[in-house]
């Protein structure tokens, strides 16, 4: 198995909404703000070749909205997935599998592109795209709190072009082994019903893709939760699972959202768990 990681652009959002309730006076050490209140966020893929499949997780923004929609965000460094494909002498059509952790504008954007004849088409002609039945109806039937974040042109297409797959959600319990693609996959709900988180097991370490339930370094702390969450009690419960899981057993934590860190360790202290180790992908593949 290769692992790469690549950043398809840089982008920012509001500091408060990324922080909730954590006053600013707290976050803006690990996360500082410019004059705006805007932070710097990346959106950060896993690259995975198993020898027998390319499987991507997550397409960042993609360039379908209006100059207006991503004004608000101000992406900049654009086309990291392209540069990084041709770097490893790949182009798209070799991808056989994308992964969507959850179906939000930030994550899935780049799923589907226009093509010449202004038609919404798979951005990966070979691919199949992989969500699950629980998520799909939560963004295809909106609620009004994340109306905005499923935009359906990110998605519905692939239902329409049947590339399509939904991964088995367990009906027990928040882990799945899922060896079709090498990998188990952690459900969470407090940022939005059944996001899927995947587990790469690496000549004996774990690394886990950890989407929103950890966005950035600076999240670590059980109260930085996201304002955008719509459950956030149930994200501290699921934080407070995991991050005690990820210290006792030494897992590795791929961050998306991190403009600056690629993974991180974390560990127990007197105040609960922290971050410890920060690494690139390279340092955790000769770790």
């Amino acid at each position: 198995m290769k692992l790469h990681s690549l950043v398809h652009e840089n982008f920012k959002l509001d500091g408060g909404a990324m922080f909730g309730v954590v006053p600013k006076t707290l976050w803006q050490r690990t996360n500082p703000a410019d004059d705006d209140n805007l932070i710097g966020m990346a959106t950060r893929s896993l690259l995975i070749d198993t020898g027998d499949r390319l499987i991507l997780v997550d397409t960042g923004l993609g360039n379908k909205q209006s100059e207006k929609f991503f004004g608000y965000y101000k992406p900049a460094n654009r086309g990291g997935l392209d540069r990084k494909l041709d770097e490893l002498g790949l182009t798209r059509d070799d991808i056989t599998d994308v992964i969507m952790t959850h179906l939000h504008f930030d994550h899935c954007g780049g799923s589907v592109v226009r093509n010449e004849a202004d038609e919404l088409v798979p951005a990966f002609p070979k691919a199949r795209y992989w969500t699950n039945e629980k998520h799909w109806h939560w963004a295809v039937e909106p609620n009004a709190r994340e109306k905005a974040s499923f935009l359906k042109e990110n998605f519905v297409p692939l239902q329409e072009h049947k590339v399509l797959h939904f991964v088995p959600t367990p009906d027990a319990g928040r882990w799945l082994g899922f060896p079709r693609l090498q990998m188990d996959f952690l459900f969470v709900s407090g940022h939005t019903e059944s996001q899927m988180l995947p587990v790469i097991r690496y000549k004996g370490k774990t690394l886990v893709f950890m989407a929103d339930l950890l966005p950035t370094s600076g999240h670590v702390p059980l109260p930085y939760v996201m304002g955008y969450d719509t459950r956030p009690l149930l994200t501290l419960d699921e934080k407070a699972e995991f991050l005690n899981l990820a210290a006792d057993e030494g897992y590795y934590l791929f961050l998306e959202h991190d403009p600056v860190n690629e993974i991180i360790t974390v560990k127990h202290t007197e105040k609960g768990v922290r971050a410890d180790r920060t690494l690139t992908l390279e340092e955790f593949l000769e770790a």
